[in-house]
């Protein structure tokens, strides 16, 4: 019971162990996921910015203007009254999506302000715009097309992570749950067994106890008994004697001859 007792508690630890492994594991996985879906989703924006871009050099019909700024209550009221409006600053990020990308830059720790680089002079296209937009425009849906087929991947994959996880736990629960009544019924069953076993040890001992007294009582009745087996044939011809001599006397003190008497009593006296 004991073994039983250690086996279970080793492995409900070494279940809990593979329970945070697991956790940390999903952790990562889930991590790396979200960071993909984040960069791949920049990335998508990035190359759909640029393609409505070129849209409007190449087919104004197909460019899509961005949406129109919705004004608040207060500058409503502003442009009623005659004011103007602040500029509005222009979104940040790469080539104004909005869209920022982690760089890393070195500064220089005694000169932390650098002036920013120029702006990258505008390219100029010749030829014909449906040949130059044909290849460009073709590469721009395709890494869309790429990304998103790596994303839809993704997903599957953070999907199946996630259900093989939760099966994980589940399976692990239950197990963890079964181990543990296990362990709690033993170490009952061991508790009331160890009660039982001290029960009869101190039966033993009491009964011990008392063969012992009967054995002294036994090896008293020997010794009184041994005694008696030994002088038992002297004895019996002693006490046979001494009914002969009574016998012989209330004869005499019935009529009989003293003289005979008197010997009687001397082979009487002689038998003593």
């Amino acid at each position: 019971m004991k073994e039983e007792i250690d086996a279970l508690e080793t492995s409900i630890k070494d279940l809990d162990k593979s329970v945070a492994v697991a956790t940390e594991q999903r952790k990562d996985e889930n991590a790396e996921y979200t960071q993909l879906m984040a960069g791949n989703t920049a990335a998508r924006e990035l190359i759909l910015f640029a393609k409505n871009r070129m849209q409007k050099f190449y087919n104004p019909k197909l460019y899509k203007a961005p949406p129109k700024r919705e004004l608040t209550e207060e500058e409503r009221i502003t442009l009623n009254m005659g004011g103007t409006l602040a500029p509005t600053n222009p979104p940040g990020g790469i080539a104004g999506t909005g869209v920022s990308l982690v760089q890393v830059a070195a500064h220089d720790e005694n000169d932390e302000t650098k002036a920013a680089p120029p702006p990258p002079p505008e390219a100029s296209f010749g030829g014909k715009k449906s040949e130059e937009s044909g290849g460009v425009l073709s590469m721009m849906d395709m890494l869309v097309a790429e990304l998103d087929k790596e994303t839809t991947q993704a997903d599957l994959e953070e999907k199946d992570a996630q259900k093989d996880y939760e099966k994980t736990m589940s399976d692990a629960a239950e197990m963890r749950a079964s181990d543990s009544k296990d362990l709690t019924d033993k170490n009952a069953a061991k508790a009331e067994m160890e009660s039982e076993l001290q029960s009869h040890t101190d039966a033993k001992t009491a009964t011990e106890t008392e063969l012992k007294a009967t054995k002294d009582y036994i090896q008293t009745l020997h010794t009184d008994c041994d005694f008696l087996l030994e002088y038992y044939t002297t004895r019996q011809e002693a006490r046979a004697s001494e009914i002969d001599a009574i016998g012989k006397a209330k004869a005499v003190l019935n009529g009989a001859d003293f003289s005979l008497v008197q010997t009687v009593v001397k082979r009487h006296l002689r038998a003593h």
